[in-house]
Parts: structure tokens; C-alpha cells; sequence
């Protein structure tokens, strides 16, 4: 091999093993014995091609005396070299611990600390040339913040490693999956719904009394608030310091109803501030009511009383898409206003893709009875409105709740009427619990159990 070639062979070696500055590669030279390799011209050679590697635009006026030294097959071999030397460069080498410090940089809502503080990245880190894979660790299949965290983690990666890089996350979760509609809450074996087509017809306050005067009939019974915008049901029951805490069971974090007079509740009341308006979308909301249903320790129920809010909305929707509700209870006044609301409330649930049976109207705020004058009525609404309505649509009136003042006292206290059974009103919610469990049963014994509703989006 001629000098020539084998400074050239020289060159190409100490290109390709180390990236040296125009300084080392000089100093390289001058260590070598007396210029082996009879070149003329090594210096600007090497400047030459150290300006390359450092992705400077060496001058064309450099760039033709250094070609005038080499043959064109050397030259286009040298460029050649570069070249890849450069592409190379170019491409940044991965590996783990780079993609931890990125994820270092991507906080976590639910703890408000990074991913890899929060202990989420898995130890599965996978990397194939460009191709990034690995799994962050989620507390659960519900949590809210799994795709908010994911697109962070992804445009995180490719910000800090390149657009290039192909990124895939999976999911794991440290508790059991939530088990799919049709099989939750498998203990429970009947789940009322108490509805109303119209606000402050007194709904929550029947819906209260219902579940406790079942209790008292010597049911085990369960509660929930749905009305996720205005939530009562602690105030009337006089829980609003409760705070419900977490179980573990069958390898899931559930949570924990809060027990009075007998029976199981929940209601979002317990986790926001009560004197603050809860401005959530619909999403949200109703993301918030599944967590009550199926993320909750329900256990074994006779009867599941669901206090809706008044009207039909997402909530309802959400409702019959995730529970198989056995019939609805629909509460109104006599007042024709009222029952007007009243009508398109029992028309959601006879809904040919709803299905829901009626149970029953209840009639509350029938009539006045002044307490000094206890056997005296004064029809304020109107007279008999339900009555009249429940004959016309075919189904049971279930009971007539007359206004009386100690009503809407026991509820601002805490202390519902149905717990006073020596009471006329205590005891007409005792009559109403008596006539909802008939009517279940009969329900029950002639019509086949109800299934979810599978409502699809049409156009």
C-alpha cells in the first residue's frame, strides 16, 4: 500500500472510532513518527475534514485545494465517510435514563408530583433503535387523568429525544379492574329510582324517607345522591362532616358508604365544598357518578333507593346505561305545572329504548294540615293532581304526603320524619315503603328483570 493510501486508511480508522477536535486529530499527527505517510498536505486535510464532523460549511476555495490531493475515488470515499459519520452523529442515542429524566419533567395531577417521583414508570423501558416502549403504573382503570398524563408523557419524549422517536405507552393499574356494567353491584337485588320531571316538589325528601322507612321495615338498604350539581342528602340526614374512607376488597380500592339509621350512603356532597358551586361538564359529572356506583363498597342490599336529579339529563342517561334499574318512583305535586313535567319524567323511563317500569306516583305536598288542626285539609296545589294522572297513565298512585311543617323541620335537622313512626307523617312513609315493596314484588313476579339500556347515537 503507497503512503498515500495508507494515510487515507489512517484517517477513515480515526474518523470512525472517536469524534476528536481539530487540536487532537493535529496532535495525532505530530505524535506519529515524521510524517509516515509522505502526505504534502496533512493539516489542511484534516482541517478539512474536522470542520465536516463539526458541521461547519468548510469554503469551497479549502474544500478544492484539500480534493487537489486526492484521487476521485479517495475523495468520494472520504465525503462518503463523512457523511454517514455525520448522519450518525446526528441521531441521538437512546437510552433509559434519558427517557426517566424526561418523565422526571411530566407531573402527575392526582399527586402533583412527577411520574417518576410517583413511582409510575414501570421497570419494562424497551428500546429499539428509534422505537421507545414502556407501561406507567395508573391506581385504577377509572382514573380520570390516564389520558391527560399519556399525551403528556408522549409529546414530553418526542420534545427531548426527537420527532422521530416512536413512542408507545401501555397501561397498568395497582388495583383489580372495575368490573364491566352488567356485572356490578351483583349483591344488590332491587334498585329504585326516585324521579321528578320538575325541581322542589319536595323528590329528595321522598327519596330520604323511602330509604329509611324500608330500613324500618327490616330491609338492608343502600342511598345514593345522584344529583351531583346539589347534593342534599347529607344535609338531611345530618352527615355533612363525613368523610367516607377507603376499603380494600377483592384487589380493589373501594369506597366505603357512610351508615345512618340503618342504611348505606353516598353522595358527592362528601367530597366537595359545600359552599362551593360545583362547575364541572358533563363528562366530569357523570365520570363522578360511575365512582359512586361501581367504585363503591354497596355490598348486600334489598333495595338500592337512587335520588335523581329533577329533569332528564346525562345523569339519568348515565344511570340507565349502568344499572338495571327495577322501576322508577315518580314524584310530583298536585299543581298542573308539576305533573306537567311529570309526564315527560314517566315518558324517559316508558321510553321504548328505556323500558323502565313505573312503580308509582307519589303525591307530595297533597294537602295542608295545620299541626292545631289535625284533622283538617287544605289543597294549596290543587286537588288529587297525581291521583288523577296515575289513573290516566295506568299505574298505582303509591301515596298521598300531606305539607306539614315538622316535615321540612326533621329534614333541615337531620332527623327525617320517617324515623317518628308514632306520627301521621312518619307513618305515611312507613305506608309508602310498604306499598313500594308490594309493587316490586309484583313487578317482580310479572315482568322479566331489566336490563342496562343500550342507547346508540343515531346520524
Amino acid at each position: 500500500m503507497g503512503n498515500r493510501m495508507k494515510f487515507y486508511s489512517w484517517l477513515i480508522a480515526l474518523l470512525d472510532h472517536r469524534r476528536l477536535t481539530f487540536e487532537e486529530i493535529t496532535d495525532e499527527w505530530s505524535n506519529a513518527t515524521a510524517n509516515p505517510f509522505g502526505h504534502p498536505r496533512p493539516t489542511m486535510i484534516i482541517a478539512l475534514m474536522t470542520s465536516y464532523l463539526a458541521r461547519d460549511n468548510p469554503t469551497s476555495t479549502n474544500k478544492k485545494s484539500c480534493q487537489k490531493d486526492f484521487s476521485p475515488t479517495s475523495w468520494r470515499l472520504l465525503n462518503k465517510k463523512v457523511v454517514i459519520l455525520q448522519e450518525n452523529d446526528n441521531k441521538m442515542t437512546i437510552y433509559p435514563k434519558l427517557i426517566t429524566d424526561a418523565l422526571a419533567t411530566v407531573t402527575y395531577p392526582g399527586t402533583k408530583k412527577n411520574l417518576v417521583e410517583s413511582n409510575m414508570v414501570a421497570d419494562n423501558i424497551r428500546i429499539e433503535g428509534n422505537k421507545v416502549s414502556f407501561s406507567l403504573i395508573f391506581p385504577r382503570d377509572t382514573d380520570p387523568f390516564i389520558k391527560s398524563t399519556l399525551k403528556a408523557a408522549e409529546a414530553t419524549l418526542k420534545y427531548k429525544l426527537g420527532e422521530d422517536v416512536e413512542v408507545h405507552i401501555s397501561t397498568e393499574f395497582t388495583s383489580a379492574k372495575r368490573p364491566e356494567p352488567d356485572k356490578l353491584l351483583p349483591q344488590v337485588k332491587n334498585i329504585i329510582a326516585v324521579s321528578s320531571g320538575k325541581g322542589g316538589v319536595g323528590k329528595s325528601t321522598v327519596a330520604v324517607n323511602l330509604a329509611i322507612a324500608l330500613a324500618k321495615l327490616g330491609y338492608k338498604v343502600g342511598l345514593l345522591d345522584t344529583d351531583i350539581f346539589g347534593p342534599s342528602i347529607p344535609k338531611m340526614l345530618g352527615v355533612e362532616g363525613a368523610r367516607p374512607y377507603a376499603v380494600e376488597k377483592d384487589g380493589r380500592q373501594l369506597i366505603e358508604p357512610v351508615e345512618k339509621y340503618g342504611i348505606k350512603l353516598l353522595s358527592i356532597g362528601f367530597f366537595v365544598n359545600p359552599e362551593t358551586a360545583t362547575l364541572w361538564r358533563g363528562g366530569m359529572a357523570t365520570a363522578a357518578l360511575k365512582q359512586l356506583i361501581a367504585d363503591a363498597d354497596w355490598g348486600d342490599l334489598d333495595y338500592f333507593v337512587l335520588d335523581t336529579p329533577p329533569g332528564t339529563s346525562d345523569i339519568h342517561l348515565t344511570l340507565l346505561q349502568t344499572l338495571a334499574i327495577t322501576g322508577a318512583v315518580i314524584v310530583s305535586t298536585p299543581q298542573k305545572v308539576a305533573l306537567a313535567d311529570a309526564r315527560k319524567g314517566i315518558d324517559m323511563y316508558q321510553n321504548d329504548k328505556v323500558g323502565v317500569p313505573i312503580l308509582g306516583l307519589v303525591e307530595n305536598m297533597a294537602w295542608f294540615t295545620p299541626a292545631e288542626l289535625p284533622n283538617n285539609k287544605y289543597y294549596i296545589f290543587g286537588k288529587d293532581g297525581c291521583k288523577n294522572l296515575a289513573k290516566e297513565m295506568g299505574c298505582p298512585l303509591l301515596a298521598q304526603i300531606p305539607i306539614v311543617q315538622s316535615i321540612c323541620e326533621d329534614g333541615d335537622d337531620g332527623q327525617p320524619a320517617a324515623l317518628k313512626t308514632d306520627t301521621a307523617t312518619g307513618l305515611a312513609f312507613i305506608n309508602l315503603a310498604q306499598a313500594v315493596v308490594t309493587t316490586v314484588n309484583v313487578r317482580n313476579k310479572k315482568l322479566p328483570k331489566t336490563h342496562i339500556v343500550q342507547v346508540k347515537n343515531e346520524g
